[in-house]
């Protein structure tokens, strides 16, 4: 099997993860919401770095990369919208489409996890997920999220919700 890394998110991956952005861009806009064309261009992923890294200086905010053995990025964690004060944060992760079915997307949300018990002491982890998204769905389950069940006034296509306790 081979070996993959999950690290932390720096300021010098900006050209590496312009390429994966770029590559994956209709994988991705299949499944999660649209970025905006801006984004695509080497000032714009830095831009969006530096922003993530001045929220992970603030705590609010905990950006990973995953690597294959080559150092090549195939995909992409958070944990977000990070609140110390009631001790939940929201997980979020995209994979490369050809790196899926190697269980990134699980290597990845296990250490989403890890780092919010140990490193912020958190207590809930939720994740909104479309309703399409298999996948996303299986890997979520796999890790113990649960779904919850949709507010009576939801519609037809909105998010699931998932969430763990921890």
């Amino acid at each position: 099997m081979k070996s993959f890394r999950v690290r932390e998110l720096n300021s010098s991956d900006t050209e590496a993860l312009l390429a994966f952005e770029i590559q994956n861009r209709e994988w991705f806009e299949a499944h999660i919401d649209a970025r905006d064309p801006a984004f695509y261009t080497l000032h714009g992923v830095a831009e969006h770095i530096q922003s993530y890294l001045s929220d992970f200086t603030c705590g609010t905010w905990h950006p990973f990369v995953i690597e294959d053995p080559n150092g090549e990025i195939v995909g992409r964690a958070n944990l977000k919208n990070i609140d110390a004060a009631n001790s939940t944060a929201e997980v979020g992760y995209r994979i490369d489409q050809c790196a899926c079915g190697q269980g990134l997307a699980t290597l990845a949300l296990r250490q989403l996890i890890q780092q919010a018990q140990m490193r912020w002491e958190l207590r809930q982890l939720v994740a909104y997920v479309y309703e399409a998204n298999i996948g996303s769905k299986k890997v979520l389950s796999r890790c113990g999220f649960l779904l919850e069940p949709p507010p009576s006034n939801a519609e037809a296509g909105d998010e699931c919700r998932f969430v763990l306790s921890i």
